[in-house]
């Protein structure tokens, strides 16, 4: 079997034998007929990098989208027998070029990927040769890039798009797209290869035994367990915060009105929550304190993992398996690696730290830390041990789960509606109430109840507002909001021939609406009626919600606040119908500052307290690859940007606390529940904490709410 690549003496990867009936593609280094460009010139003669591979500078142009496109001889390539598609390149500018690459087939057949290529040394691209992404691999965002093999840079395109039929390949595309000026990139040969083995190596061990990434250095990265013992338990940074109540009140406020409870009460123009004791208290929480939100499937990728510890001895308590599919869940939609065995590096690092007492352990110094740090809250999904430590107050998730009825507003990120009108669902929504409450009801540190989390009110695009509404219309006859919303129809409109002329529909009779998939028009300024029903609709829809989980937690729990539903998308009908029923309305509002995703104006006119209960900010240079919903540069703009958000809530008169997500880095390969894998930690998987951002967060708390005041 011969080898062949740049200068035909090795594959262009040079790692690996490349079969005979490899296609013959051009040759970017030099000038062919089959090698056309489109606001791209040539620049000057083939030149030769340090390591003698011949290639070309090509100048793309100020364009829409410039371009170099290469075609075959013939009609077409066969790739059939091909897997990757290799490609020389090195960029000629000081800083990153953003490389689209487009592989056209038969018909409207392509395949895209787009890359971007570093400034520096010449790199091998790699780009599969089908539909592929990080998800597949069973994480959201995939390694660092290039990474270094064999003594070559390798560019992995990890995610590619489209269709391809390879036996049948008609030109090949690279282009940049928009430049604002000239770019100039080199290029060479290129070749394709059988397999995928780049794809592959791109993944494989990509874990350490610690569960830190191996694809870089920073400074809370361990290489022993000594050095893991020493780095955590260093002692907290400060005692506990002076000049507050029992339950974290400020005693330099004003004093309010003490219930035993904690409440919410406007003074001055201003909301606040109070403490049991009657004191102000701006609430700083962190959610998901807990162990065990961290494992990480290791069954079908267990080449991603050097040092995996065995499932036997001591190691059996941190294997385990599951099944985390879960069908019509946009969150989990195309993740791999969804089921089967997985193992929890966290805990086990918990357990190299303390041993077999390792879970008390972290408990007592999770609580110092947090209190050390300036937090006041234990928020959502942490470890109930922590809350009925009685350090700090907490919140209770009420989770409504059961076999009632579903409605898609096309969102469904984490899975349909519940349909309120379904009576099974008041019979669900008793049952998780009972049983959220039962043993919390009267303990004087829960600071409410959240129900439900991130219920997808709204649908995308430019119409999602109405997602909810034409998603109810578009269900089965038998669906309970259906038959309601043709029930507020019929009761408005009395005929199906009165509702026709107000929508601009055609419609014969009401039992038309009752098809399954029924598409209902969207709203447009020609048929004003349509939005007018729309938002009644979604008002009657947040009411029945709303009205049925509060009405049940008070029956369960007269004392604690109803904290809402904890909205990431969401319709002004729907917010107005939770401050109706809620003591204060929550919001997991991802953005620079709050403002930019919550309408407070809106909120302040409501004349309802505000509780942010998800924000973060995240950076790829501490190890998990991802960056989080809102990336910063790097891990000092993570600081500045906890401190900037956090000022902007706490001098807003509406905001009564904010809550970050979260307090453990996610898994490099991604977490069980949706492959999700993001440094947005105050401590890594290591449970070491990352010193600069911790001590730009406690300053950040402190100045919010100084020596327990504002």
């Amino acid at each position: 079997m011969r080898w062949r690549g740049w200068l035909g003496l090795c594959c262009l990867c040079g790692l690996q034998p490349c079969h005979a009936a490899a296609p013959e593609l051009p040759d970017l280094a030099r000038a062919g007929a089959r090698v056309s460009l489109d606001q791209v010139r040539r620049v000057g003669a083939v030149e030769h990098a340090a390591d003698g591979v011949a290639q070309q500078r090509y100048a793309f142009q100020p364009a829409a989208h410039p371009s170099i496109v290469m075609t075959p001889a013939g009609d077409a390539w066969d790739w059939s027998g091909e897997g990757e598609l290799h490609v020389r390149v090195q960029n000629a500018m000081p800083w990153a070029v953003t490389l689209d690459i487009e592989i056209d087939g038969a018909g409207s057949q392509r395949l895209q990927a787009r890359v971007g290529v570093p400034a520096g040394p010449a790199q091998t691209l790699v780009v599969p040769l089908r539909a592929t992404s990080p998800r597949e691999q069973g994480m959201q965002v995939g390694p660092p890039m290039p990474f270094g093999l064999r003594g070559r840079s390798i560019l992995l395109a990890t995610t590619v798009q489209g269709t391809l039929d390879r036996h049948h390949v008609r030109a090949i595309r690279l282009g940049i797209p928009g430049p604002q000026a000239v770019q100039t990139l080199l290029f060479g040969k290129l070749s394709t290869t059988a397999g995928e083995a780049m794809l592959h190596e791109a993944y494989a061990g990509i874990v350490d035994r610690y569960g830190q990434s191996t694809r870089g250095r920073w400074p809370e990265k361990i290489d022993s367990d000594a050095a893991l013992r020493a780095a955590v338990m260093a002692a907290p940074e400060a005692a506990k915060p002076a000049g507050v109540d029992a339950h974290g009140g400020r005693l330099d406020g004003q004093k309010l009105r003490k219930t035993g409870w904690f409440h919410a009460q406007r003074q001055a123009g201003r909301w606040q929550l109070v403490t049991p004791e009657g004191h102000p208290f701006f609430s700083l929480g962190v959610n998901a304190v807990s162990v065990g939100d961290q494992r990480t499937r290791v069954e079908g990728r267990e080449f991603m993992f050097t040092g995996l510890p065995p499932d036997r001895g001591a190691w059996a308590a941190f294997h385990g398996r599951g099944d985390n599919r879960r069908p019509g869940q946009a969150a989990s939609s195309g993740i791999g690696h969804d089921h089967g065995r997985w193992f929890d590096f966290h805990a086990a690092n918990l357990y190299r730290i303390d041993g077999a007492g390792w879970l008390s352990a972290w408990r007592t110094r999770t609580l110092d830390r947090l209190q050390a740090w300036g937090f006041n809250t234990i928020g959502n999904w942490s470890d109930p041990a922590l809350g009925q430590a009685h350090r700090l107050p907490y919140t209770r998730s009420i989770n409504i789960a059961g076999d009632y009825a579903n409605v898609s507003s096309g969102y469904d990120y984490w899975g349909r509606m519940p349909d309120p009108f379904d009576p099974r669902f008041v019979a669900a929504t008793e049952v998780a109430v009972a049983k959220a409450s039962a043993d919390v009801c009267d303990d004087p540190w829960l600071l409410g109840y959240f129900a439900d989390n991130e219920l997808a009110w709204a649908g995308i695009g430019p119409q999602g507002r109405w997602g909810l509404a034409l998603g109810t219309l578009a269900g089965e006859a038998a669906s309970p909001a259906k038959q309601g919303f043709i029930a507020m129809l019929r009761k408005q409109y009395a005929t199906p021939q009165a509702l026709a002329a107000a929508w601009g529909i055609p419609l014969d009779s009401w039992k038309a609406l009752d098809a399954t998939g029924y598409v209902a028009p969207v709203p447009s300024e020609a048929h004003p009626a349509i939005a007018r029903d729309y938002s009644a609709w979604l008002s009657h829809y947040a009411d029945a919600y709303f009205r049925i989980v509060a009405a049940t937690i008070r029956r369960h729990d007269p004392h604690h606040l109803f904290l809402g539903g904890r909205f990431a998308v969401y319709t002004p009908e729907v917010v107005a119908a939770c401050a109706q029923y809620c003591d204060v309305v929550s919001f997991n509002a991802y953005a620079d500052l709050p403002q930019h995703h919550i309408d407070m104006a809106r909120m302040q006119a409501l004349d309802k307290p505000v509780l942010i209960s998800e924000f973060h900010f995240g950076s790829n240079d501490r190890g998990p690859f991802g960056a989080g919903v809102v990336p910063v540069g790097n891990e000092a703009q993570r600081g500045e940007a906890y401190a900037k958000y956090l000022a902007a809530a706490a001098a807003n008169p509406q905001v009564v606390g904010v809550h970050w997500f979260e307090y453990t880095d996610q898994p490099v390969t991604g977490r069980l529940l949706d492959g999700e894998n993001s440094h947005i930690g105050l401590v890594g998987i290591t449970d070491i904490p990352f010193g600069g951002f911790v001590r730009a967060v406690r300053q950040a708390n402190e100045q919010a709410q100084p020596s327990g005041g504002r």
